[in-house]
């Protein structure tokens, strides 16, 4: 009779454990159970449009009432319209000190995309970035490349007609600040086809400090105003033709005193210095921002701030 006993338990347990949670969302679904969807993502990882598809082997589904449940629905617009007729696919998880990175693919019959979202360590929803499509109407290879940061690298290359490789690579980390930001952005296109496009140019400039200093159209950084107090908006970018090297940050910075700012993030060993002279602007790089830049340059440099135009004053 215990035998029989001890049987049936042990059936019962087996059954519990292989019963597939519902993620339809026609019912509430637990945080747990949504987090637990994602298998660990193991890092370098690398997807490209062409097998995006079919990144992951499980057969499980999220339905979008259960993803809208801990995604807000206007992030999840921002991807797939409002086609609600989609098919999510958890592909994997990135679990870090602070915070949790979930990839899904978003499939329709039209086109799939590979996004990737945000939560803190109390599932709380923080950011989303698009990083893949398969309806590109170019003559591109595009892939996202994963380290262990991590950062994601956006990739797209193609051969010219002269067999020589063409290539575009811009790298994303998520910051403190609550949103991604381009730390690697680097090519060899022409550049008159790759305008440097400022994230921060339509923030407000109504402080002493926010405007642009510039060397060229190339060689530049914008301040803008910022919510917080004793803070700015910062957007710095510089190409030396003479080294061949490039680099880029966007971020915030904080006022030591009148004159004096610094940029600094928990946990990341990037830390530059900003003195404010007059109608100049002396950038110091004091920590490594090897993510940010080439390997033979530096930000160390100064910039004149220009003079507003009537078209700058009325953004």
């Amino acid at each position: 009779m215990k035998k029989w006993m001890i049987a049936l338990l042990a059936i019962a347990l087996f059954s519990c454990k292989g019963k597939r949670v519902d993620l339809s969302g026609n019912v509430p679904v637990k945080v747990s159970d949504f987090m637990a969807a994602f298998p660990l993502l193991q890092l370098p990882y690398t997807a490209a449009d062409t097998n995006i598809n079919k990144l992951s082997t499980d057969t499980i589904e999220i339905g979008y009432k259960a993803f809208a449940q801990f995604v807000p629905d206007t992030a999840l617009q921002k991807i797939i319209g409002r086609n609600k007729e989609i098919t999510i696919i958890p592909v994997g998880k990135i679990e870090k000190t602070k915070e949790d990175y979930l990839l899904a693919t978003f499939n329709s019959h039209k086109k799939t995309s590979l996004a990737v979202f945000v939560f803190d360590k109390k599932n709380k929803f923080l950011a989303f970035k698009n990083l893949l499509s398969d309806n590109n109407n170019d003559d591109y290879a595009h892939f996202v490349s994963i380290n262990k940061e991590p950062t994601f690298l956006i990739n797209r290359e193609k051969l010219n007609s002269d067999k020589q490789l063409q290539f575009t690579r811009v790298g994303w980390v998520y910051g403190s600040g609550g949103n991604f930001m381009i730390v690697i952005n680097d090519g060899n296109e022409d550049l008159k086809k790759n305008e440097v496009i400022n994230p921060i140019d339509t923030l407000p400039r109504k402080n002493k400090l926010s405007g642009d200093y510039a060397q060229d159209k190339k060689n530049f950084i914008s301040i803008r105003d910022s919510k917080k107090i004793n803070t700015y908006n910062f957007f710095i970018h510089f190409e030396k033709k003479d080294e061949n090297c490039s680099g880029e940050l966007k971020g915030e910075l904080k006022m030591k005193d009148a004159t004096h700012a610094i940029y600094s993030e928990g946990g990341d060993p990037c830390v530059i210095d900003f003195n404010f002279e007059g109608y100049e602007i002396v950038v110091k790089e004091k920590g490594s921002c090897g993510n940010r830049r080439g390997m033979n340059c530096f930000f160390d440099d100064t910039y004149i701030k220009r003079k507003e135009t009537k078209s700058s004053k009325k953004k």
